[in-house]
């Protein structure tokens, strides 16, 4: 009888062992995981080098309840990119309140915007690189490669970092943004002494006013009826052509 109640007694102090190691040893293991889930599309790749282009979740934060989708290009340019803004058959309408464009907006199967504040935190501490491809309705593509980019907290307006630049084609037209803080038309933070988001129909880091309006309105080419509004690179197809597609997308400095 003795035997059989120190055998139970035996099997409870054991499984009581277990949930006290178990609550012990829960925050090392939660403190893992922000090491294992993917920051970016950097850690994806380096993962999984085969992994194909496409969507993929992200957690820009140490807080694994911060959960984004975005489309990850792994193959442009050795791959490991992170696209934060993507144009291509204007399904989305990109004219959109501050704070839409702090959390994020669209699919990232699709056309979308990351978010500013996702920026912020992808960026504040590792050093990036930015790509900015682009293609015109004859089938034309360019792009623009700026060798540093980041963007600060939302206390200074987001404001943009980026230098470094090397051409593909494309002209540099996003230096001329550099510094500035990001504008939207219920926001104004432009140099301009009217709003630029609403004069040109968009939102992004504007001065006085753009050379760059990726997030402006999507139009078909060349057209003068309205001018500066579409999606425009100003020193590859000036003011008056709409761009089929547009692409912003950043990776860690290898």
């Amino acid at each position: 009888m003795g035997t059989t109640w120190e055998a139970k007694l035996y099997i409870t102090d054991n499984n009581l062992l277990s949930v006290i190691l178990l609550l012990l040893l829960a925050p090392m293991l939660t403190s893992c995981m922000y090491f294992i889930l993917p920051v970016d599309c950097d850690d994806i790749y380096d993962n999984n080098n085969s992994q194909p282009s496409g969507v993929y979740t992200i957690y820009p934060t140490i807080r694994p309840t911060v959960v984004v989708q975005v489309f990850c290009d792994m193959e442009t340019l050795g791959g490991r990119w992170t696209v934060f803004q993507r144009r291509m058959d204007g399904s989305v309408n990109f004219y959109r309140p501050w704070d839409q464009y702090k959390m994020g907006f669209g699919s990232a199967a699709g056309e979308y915007w990351l978010g500013l504040e996702n920026l912020f935190r992808l960026t504040v501490d590792k050093k990036y690189e930015l790509l900015v491809d682009m293609e015109d309705f004859e089938g034309n593509e360019v792009f623009a490669h700026y060798s540093s980019f980041s963007v600060d907290p939302e206390s200074t307006g987001y404001t943009l970092h980026v230098s470094g630049f090397t051409d593909g084609g494309a002209g540099d037209s996003l230096s001329y943004h550099d510094r500035m803080s990001f504008s939207t038309f219920d926001k104004d933070q432009d140099s301009w002494n009217g709003n630029c988001a609403r004069k040109h129909l968009g939102a992004f880091w504007y001065r006085d006013c753009h050379e760059v309006n990726p997030n402006g309105v999507y139009r078909w080419g060349a057209d003068k009826t309205l001018y500066a509004i579409g999606v425009e690179w100003k020193r590859w197809k000036g003011y008056d052509y709409s761009l089929k597609s547009i692409s912003m997308k950043i990776r860690p400095v290898q």
